[in-house]
């Protein structure tokens, strides 16, 4: 039989779990705009607000490698629907929240339900497109959908947030999410499970090590020895475990080590970015969230152009190149200036940062999966998006103690200076 027709058919379940990632992606982006609000609603302290970003990003990131291995023990079609049913509840929970500890709590549940999407999604998606042109176009509109939620959620929270307060960030996900729940029900095809078993205590322990690391980082130093403590009995499991969730033949692969430690470091200069730009723009330039989302929006386009544009570039000099215009757009806006004008003083750096940080995500991901064999290469997917996420919640618990917003983004360009020194060492890539 053809492959015509099944390549026909796969896209409109395509076009399901495409929109499953704009959703993770644009849950992200949304709250950003709306920090400010929140804060006020709620009553937040700034350690507090940190943690409506970081209960989400820590979730999602140290759960995503179990929510891919539970996808090929329990089928990957059920995990999907059941983490999708996840992220729709908690959604509603969140914009219902009236104390700033049920938001928080909230917000990590719908971490899990977007790690056990996300990467059965993906998987999903590979499977309906195993091979050949077809999968490349596949990928091509996945990382499409991806840029696109990151410049939609921050227009719609602007948006949102200006009309209806912050609550609406959090509604407008439901609807979406039940759409696709029942898309997917319809549309993508039962998987027959693969059988294998759980690392619980990898999990376990990762999960707790890492959520004990970052509220550490906050001021308590007990918390910090216990995180430390718990992460260094994961890599004691993983070696151990037959079923590891990290297996030490994909970390030895290539430059597959190398390049999730610089994710991991690039996380942190995302996340950091995202979280004090619009806190800036609204507390110290005055902008309401709607002119906040607005003036992003050109940030998150050439993001977009960036990504797209990276994949038809070759040579040694794409990712420091990259990292370099990111450095100097986050030198640029680190002078803050109370009175800044945006044709001034933002436009200009959000197009050296969006490029930049096209240009590095692009690259570092590909770079994590370089020589992964087939059998490998969704955990190898997995892993970069963890790396990602995980060193964004431990660098904001960092960034979050610097006196300043312009303290804050010049430690970022530092970090990205110092990621790109590592990018160009002889050997590395």
């Amino acid at each position: 039989m053809s492959s015509v027709p099944l390549a026909r058919t796969a896209w409109t379940p395509l076009a399901v779990l495409a929109t499953a990632q704009f959703l993770v992606v644009l849950s992200t982006s949304i709250v950003n705009v709306a920090l400010s609000e929140i804060r006020t609603g709620l009553g937040l302290t700034p350690a507090g607000l940190t943690w409506v970003v970081n209960a989400y990003v820590l979730a999602f990131g140290a759960l995503l490698l179990l929510g891919g291995r539970s996808g090929d023990v329990y089928g990957l079609r059920r995990v999907f629907l059941a983490g999708t049913a996840l992220f729709a509840l908690s959604s509603l929970a969140a914009g219902l929240a009236g104390t700033a500890s049920v938001l928080i709590a909230a917000r990590a549940v719908q971490g899990v339900g977007a790690a056990l999407l996300a990467p059965t999604a993906l998987a999903l998606v590979l499977t309906l497109f195993p091979s050949g042109k077809g999968r490349g176009a596949a990928l091509g509109v996945w990382g499409a959908v991806s840029g696109a939620g990151g410049a939609a959620g921050v227009l719609l929270g602007g948006l949102l947030t200006g009309l209806y307060g912050w609550r609406a960030v959090f509604f407008v996900l439901v609807p979406f999410a039940l759409a696709v729940l029942v898309a997917a029900w319809v549309m993508v095809t039962a998987d027959r499970p693969r059988g294998g078993r759980i690392d619980v205590p990898g999990a376990v322990t990762v999960t707790a090590g890492l959520v004990a690391l970052t509220y550490g980082l906050s001021g308590s130093w007990p918390a910090v020895v216990a995180g430390l403590v718990l992460l260094g009995l994961f890599v004691v499991f993983q070696r151990r475990s037959p079923d590891p969730l990290v297996p030490g033949r994909l970390l030895s692969t290539g430059s597959v080590a190398r390049a999730n430690v610089l994710m991991a470091l690039l996380g942190a200069v995302w996340l950091g970015l995202f979280y004090f730009l619009p806190l800036y723009q609204q507390r110290v330039l005055g902008y309401t969230p709607m002119a906040a989302g607005l003036t992003q929006l050109p940030l998150a386009l050439m993001i977009t152009v960036s990504s797209w544009a990276t994949g038809r570039l070759s040579g040694r000099a794409v990712l420091p190149g990259g990292l370099l215009a990111l450095a100097a757009g986050l030198a640029w806006l680190s002078r803050t200036p109370a009175d800044g004008a945006f044709l001034v003083d933002l436009l200009g750096p959000s197009l050296l940062i969006g490029a930049g940080l096209g240009v590095a995500f692009v690259r570092l991901t590909a770079l994590a999966s370089a020589g992964v064999p087939a059998a490998d290469s969704g955990l190898a997917g997995g892993l970069v998006n963890a790396t990602r996420q995980v060193g964004g919640a431990v660098g904001l618990s960092f960034l979050t103690l610097l006196n300043g917003y312009g303290a804050a983004f010049l430690a970022c360009a530092a970090l990205t200076l110092l990621i790109a020194l590592l990018s160009i060492r002889k050997g590395s890539f």
